[in-house]
């Protein structure tokens, strides 16, 4: 397995192109279930969680092709398989968006239940619940979710979570609404950008929806589906990575092909940190302070700050002045890189359900392991800034969500590379004082 080596110290200077959102991708290529004529999707980012889904949707009766370098297109060849394969779906949490097209279309899904981030309790049960509103009848069979409905019908379904609306149950909901007979009211609905992309998308295929950004979203199930041509916003939590690898690295970066509005909670943060944001509609110039002042944030649904930036933002606490305080609304047990970033030298003390981050010399580089997707951007962003050379592991995580980000931190001046773990240098044996 590959690892990334990083030399920190280097301020980054240039621009970058922010891809596409690999969270708005992977529902919209799961509702392509639903289309009855093929769909032509831009901007898909180059991505294993992609090519794993791509996988899983061909074991369906689904072909994805891609025709350039970020288009595919998707056609469905054969409407009889309804079981997705285990071995796929363990791999990422989002492939279990299928179950909601799948029975909407086809009145049976066969769905494991999922896997993916190591991340703390992600239960599907707000899935189920509303699947089951819908007139589908549900059952969990030796780890497989078995879905079924001759026609779903509308219904008024809640979405509320002890942690706030779910996202991917929403998605799957939505989906399978657009197919139902009758109306259909989604309350407590994720306002996310993804999942107005993914309801942008299914209008696009001939859905009635109202509502989109808001709370409460208003389906008129249709018989049909049609197909669609369609462009994947930009990635928010790559841009806000980006603006964050400026800011801590001390530099100037142009992040390009962004959209502002969804990063409003990170820019305040990061103006909050030090950081200086010249912001464009489409583009953000950033800039680092010399030195980055304290953070007090909270995780929260969307408008609020994305949990898929938390540990991003541990890191840059580890390396500024003051004490800051971190704490995740969303997913309360994801701080698994809070023991790669004290390798490190942070000094991270975790209780009460929050990180107390407090000031240090500085990071110091050491071979370290990725627990998760975005703990490995978190990583890659302590490395930026570490002394020495930092060795990380696990770079299937970050594979799994950036689009060759070691290429495009490395083309406005990041020392970094990635290598064969043979030829890592291994760390220093540390003597007891």
């Amino acid at each position: 397995m590959e690892v990334l080596r990083i030399t920190g110290g280097a301020p980054l200077h240039g621009a970058i192109m922010v891809s596409g959102a690999k969270n708005a991708a992977l529902p919209i290529m799961a509702a392509s279930i639903l289309a009855s004529a093929p769909v032509h999707l831009r901007r898909v980012p180059n991505l294993t969680d992609v090519d794993t889904l791509s996988l899983l949707l061909g074991h369906l009766g689904v072909v994805v092709k891609r025709q350039a370098t970020n288009s595919i297109q998707i056609d469905t060849v054969d409407l009889r398989p309804c079981k997705a394969p285990y071995r796929l779906v363990r791999r990422m949490r989002a492939s279990f968006c299928v179950l909601g097209p799948l029975v909407a279309r086809r009145g049976l899904a066969i769905v494991p239940l999922p896997g993916g981030c190591q991340v703390g309790s992600r239960p599907v049960d707000l899935h189920l619940r509303g699947l089951a509103a819908l007139g589908a009848e549900i059952e969990i069979r030796h780890g497989y979710v078995i879905a079924r409905a001759k026609r779903l019908r509308g219904a008024a379904v809640s979405l509320a979570g002890p942690h706030g609306p779910t996202v991917t149950g929403t998605a799957n909901v939505m989906a399978a609404a657009t197919l139902a007979s009758g109306p259909t009211i989604i309350r407590d609905a994720a306002r996310e950008p993804e999942i107005v992309d993914l309801g942008n998308f299914l209008i696009a295929l001939g859905a009635r929806i109202e509502g989109l950004g808001e709370s409460t979203l208003h389906i008129a199930g249709v018989e049909q589906l049609g197909g669609a041509n369609h462009e994947i916003i930009p990635d928010r939590i790559e841009a806000a990575t980006l603006l964050l690898a400026a800011a801590m690295t001390r530099g100037s970066l142009r992040i390009e092909r962004l959209n502002a509005e969804h990063l409003t909670a990170v820019i305040e943060a990061l103006i909050v940190a030090g950081a200086t944001l010249e912001i464009a509609p489409n583009r953000i110039v950033a800039t680092g302070p010399d030195r980055l002042r304290p953070v007090r944030i909270a995780a929260a649904p969307y408008p609020g700050l994305p949990t898929d930036v938390q540990a991003q933002f541990m890191a840059l606490a580890a390396i500024a002045d003051g004490t800051s305080r971190i704490s995740d609304g969303v997913f309360p047990q994801r701080f698994l890189h809070a023991a790669e970033l004290t390798r490190m030298g942070a000094s991270i003390a975790l209780g009460n359900g929050a990180a107390t981050v407090r000031a240090i010399p500085g990071l110091s580089g050491a071979d370290v392991a990725a627990s998760d997707l975005r703990a490995s951007a978190a990583l890659v962003l302590a490395g930026l800034t570490a002394k020495g050379t930092t060795t990380i592991r696990g770079l299937v995580h970050l594979d799994r969500g950036y689009e060759r980000l070691d290429e495009k931190l490395a083309a406005v001046g990041a020392r970094i590379e990635r290598a064969s773990p043979i030829s890592a240098p291994r760390p220093a044996p540390r003597l007891a004082s």
